[in-house]
């Protein structure tokens, strides 16, 4: 048996678990259930110190080209599961050859489709959804990424500020050509499409989704998402040479949706003066980065936007406060010590799985409001904390670990069917 894992620290624990039984058969006490959708493949977890592994059985071939892909991923910078390691040469104690194993750590607050649509299938619920699948799938095709196997039941998705993002869970398939040919980009859009209008028709057909969803309806909105999305990062445009402010509303479009423009190329085109216009380095992610930089959190893109709003709203009161200009280093010293960090504090052990830290500020951004615009005046800090503890949090499931009982073993029949 061979034993390949990533990182500067190998996890001897790993070692221990039970490699020469199959999946199924594993009784180890340090097995956990998780939230998570259906699967082809047998999919364990098992709680190893303060992490929470995914252990998927498949073959050693696909073992090893998944575990690579996931690391060019990663290197990459996309919304993925983390590549823990890989086992391959397993075989019983009688000596009988057993399958490959790619190991991901589980990523924390993350949410299948099926408990999304299930929960939430307001229209409103489900376009998010579709929409950060397509955000997810253009980043890929920028950076050279072909799926081969995008679906619904091979994302997970973490709230983020009143959206949703979307993260890639298995790359069996995946294969990087860069740049990807335009014919592959078109054949993954397609698979893709075909795979979410099939996997909403299964939910639909289970009865967790009203019987007057359309699943066609759902692979359209993918399909123009992922066309809209594309082209406002990627084709050209032309106009005069005076009107350079396109240049501005540009970069604007592209900000709204959540990338910096790197930088834009501009050429001209002929004697009549006109330019062309192409952002030639594009990427997710300005406001995670400087969030990240200003107080250390690592959160969403919409999540850190909303914090860096409340960060500067904060920092515009306390320097009319004091009289004075405040860094926005030590602006970002106050916002974290004195708003943040003492929110998260004051959740109850208990609830703390409900939602993950970021996301509850945002909601609680939002009850503070809304207790502030009842009031007439606004709500003090603590009172408002209370208040979204008791009515918000208590009110709601935990997002983070358990599924019912009786799900998990429909899910690990399913797997194992």
């Amino acid at each position: 048996m061979q034993v390949q894992l990533s990182g500067a620290r190998p996890r001897a624990d790993l070692l221990e678990l039970p490699w020469d039984r199959p999946l199924l058969q594993w009784e180890d006490p340090r097995l956990v259930r998780m939230v998570r959708g259906p699967a082809r493949h047998v999919v364990r977890f098992v709680e190893l110190g303060v992490h929470v592994l995914a252990v998927k059985e498949t073959d050693d071939t696909h073992a090893r080209h998944e575990y690579q892909m996931l690391r060019v991923i990663a290197e990459a910078e996309l919304p993925a599961v983390q590549a823990v390691g890989i086992v391959t040469g397993r075989t019983t104690p009688d000596g009988e050859p057993l399958g490959g194993a790619v190991i991901t750590r589980y990523l924390d607050f993350a949410l299948p489709y099926t408990y999304l649509l299930a929960r939430e299938h307001g229209l409103e619920h489900q376009r998010r959804l579709i929409d950060a699948a397509a955000v997810l799938l253009v980043r890929l095709h920028l950076d050279g990424i072909w799926w081969g196997d995008c679906s619904l039941a091979n994302m997970l998705f973490r709230r983020d500020a009143g959206a949703l993002a979307a993260y890639l869970v298995d790359a069996e398939t995946a294969e990087h050509r860069q740049p990807l040919p335009e014919r592959l980009r078109t054949a993954d859009t397609e698979i893709a499409m075909e795979n979410v209008a099939g996997g909403v028709a299964d939910l639909v057909a289970a009865g967790r989704l009203p019987g007057t969803t359309d699943p066609t309806a759902f692979a359209a909105r993918l399909e123009r998402r992922y066309y809209q999305l594309w082209d406002e990062l990627t084709v050209e445009e032309e106009h005069a040479a005076n009107e350079l402010w396109r240049l501005d509303e540009r970069v604007e479009r592209l900000n709204r949706l959540g990338f910096d423009v790197g930088e834009l190329e501009i050429r001209a085109v002929d004697v009549a003066q006109r330019i062309r216009l192409r952002p030639s380095v594009v990427e997710e992610g300005h406001h995670s980065r400087k969030l990240k930089r200003l107080t250390g959190i690592d959160v969403q893109e919409n999540q850190a936007r909303r914090l860096l709003n409340d960060l500067n709203a904060v920092r515009a009161r306390q320097e009319h406060q004091v009289g004075r200009p405040l860094s926005e280093g030590e602006a970002a010293h106050r916002w974290l010590t004195q708003c943040f960090e003492p929110f998260v504090a004051a959740i109850p052990a208990d609830l703390r799985g409900r939602l993950e830290p970021a996301e509850a500020y945002h909601q609680y951004l939002d009850h503070r409001w809304y207790l502030s615009e009842r009031a007439g005046t606004d709500v003090p800090a603590d009172r408002a904390v209370a208040s979204f503890v008791d009515d918000v949090l208590r009110n709601r499931p935990d997002e983070r670990v358990v599924l019912p009982t009786g799900e998990v073993e429909a899910v690990r029949r399913a797997a194992g069917s």
